[in-house]
Formats: structure tokens, C-alpha cells, sequence
């Protein structure tokens, strides 16, 4: 993989503690997928004795800085697994809040991802999600479209289960 860490570099204020980790980076080593699990939101805010839905606001800050940072880095493909089928169980206010957010963060952060050159993809059965997210969802997918830059995919509605019995299905 050849690649520039000059993106990265830029983005880093003179004098940040960053620059010097950014410095350690060896290019040649980074992988060229990385998937995180988005887990622990809810424990962040118990931990500073706030609600559960504080840590799902501070959860989006670190997908953009995430998100941002994978792209300076010169990534291929950056997957987030952000909600599971198991994360239906939730209580049903916690669940809204969660799609409230998620719904926020696809209008808010279009412009970045356009901007960016970064494409936008969607895995998971969101077929099963409200019809007013899925067009969120759709409507990111189709813009970001013809984007060429680093591959941004979400996990929405997915779970090991459900890809078993997906991929066991006939076509």
C-alpha cells in the first residue's frame, strides 16, 4: 500500500500532542479495512453519572473524529457495527433516541462525507427499519454514490444469527 500520511499531518495543529503518535504511524503497516464494534456508550455516561443517552451524543463525536482520522489516513474501508439486532431489547425510549440520533448525524454529516470523496454504505437487514430512516439511509447511499474515496459502511439491524440465515437463503 502506498500512501501519504501528509493528509494526517495537516489536519494536526503544530504542537498537539497528536503529531507526535501521527509521527509513529508506519504507513506501510495500516491495514487497509478496519471494523470497530461501537460498544460502551452507555458505560462512558454511567461512569460520569449521566444519562445513557448522553453517551450516545458523545458516541457521535467519536464517529466523526473516527471517521475523519480513517480518511487522513488513507484507508480503503472503515466499518462501524452501530446497532445490533440485539439492540432492539433496549427500552423502547432509548431505541427512538438511538434512531433520533442516527437520523441527525446521516443530515448533519452528508456535506462531510461529499466533501471528503468518502462513500457511504449501509449492511444489516434495514429493511426492517422505519420507513423515515431507511430514506435517510438511501438517500446518503445514492448521494455519496459516485464518490471514490475511502468506503464508510454502517451495521444497522445486523447480527450473526440473522447473516447465517441470510446467507443460507436461496437467492
Amino acid at each position: 500500500m502506498n500512501v501519504s500520511l501528509e493528509p494526517l499531518f495537516r489536519s494536526i495543529p503544530p504542537g498537539h500532542p497528536d503529531e507526535t503518535l501521527a509521527r509513529q504511524v508506519d504507513a506501510d503497516r495500516l491495514p487497509t479495512h478496519v471494523a470497530i464494534i461501537m460498544d460502551g456508550n452507555g458505560r462512558w455516561a454511567a461512569q460520569r453519572h449521566l444519562p445513557r443517552v448522553e453517551g450516545h451524543r458523545a458516541g457521535i463525536d467519536a464517529v466523526r473524529d473516527t471517521l475523519e482520522t480513517a480518511a487522513r489516513l488513507g484507508l480503503d474501508v472503515l466499518t462501524l457495527y452501530a446497532f445490533s439486532i440485539e439492540n432492539w431489547k433496549r427500552p423502547a425510549a432509548e431505541v427512538t433516541t438511538l434512531m433520533r440520533l442516527l437520523k441527525r448525524y446521516l443530515r448533519s454529516e452528508l456535506d462531510t462525507l461529499l466533501s471528503n470523496d468518502i462513500r457511504f454504505r449501509v449492511i444489516g437487514r434495514i429493511e426492517e427499519l422505519a420507513p423515515d430512516i431507511q430514506d435517510e439511509l438511501r438517500r446518503a447511499v445514492e448521494r455519496t454514490a459516485g464518490n471514490t474515496g475511502m468506503v464508510f459502511n454502517i451495521a444497522l439491524n445486523y447480527g450473526g444469527r440473522a447473516e447465517i440465515v441470510d446467507a443460507a437463503r436461496p437467492p
